[in-house]
């Protein structure tokens, strides 16, 4: 059975690279990818008759080479501009809402956004009664200022 295996090693090395590929799929960051590249001429040079020691070589070699040039390359052009998405608070920024409960001059209240309630503040340190329309313009961690919204 290990003879078998020994003479058929390149097939092990053929499914590790599968198995990257498929593992790289669930991930999306380009770093398993690198190991699949590695396996390829693995198996290339066990499929040539090399000594496991040469095999696993190999694959290092080559595996770390595409950690540092095949991944920047990579993720520079397929993820082009995702660093420029909004996320968390800061996607609060222009969002529409309901008030919750009346915004004191000068003081807190609540507002309602998509099913969420943010503590606010008026922008203007007036007002702002429950139930009337409001948008974002601002935030102070998890505080938002929000001004009546004019129709």
């Amino acid at each position: 059975m290990i003879d078998y295996i020994m003479q058929h090693l390149w097939q092990m090395w053929a499914i590790v690279a599968i198995v990257c590929l498929i593992l790289e799929l669930t991930a999306g960051d380009f770093f398993i990818i690198c190991f699949a590249i590695g396996a390829v001429p693995a198996a290339i040079v066990a499929a040539l008759g090399a000594g496991t020691y040469y095999q696993i070589v190999v694959f290092a070699v080559v595996s770390l080479v595409s950690l540092f040039y095949v991944r920047p390359f990579a993720k520079r052009y397929l993820h082009r501009g995702e660093d420029k998405r909004i996320s968390n608070a800061d996607a609060l920024l222009g969002r529409q809402g309901r008030v919750v409960e009346t915004i004191q001059p000068g003081g807190f209240g609540r507002v309602q956004i998509d099913g969420d309630i943010w503590k606010a503040t008026a922008k203007e340190g007036s007002e702002i009664a429950e139930g009337a329309n409001v948008v974002v313009v601002d935030r102070a961690s998890t505080i938002i200022t929000v001004e009546i919204l004019k129709m």
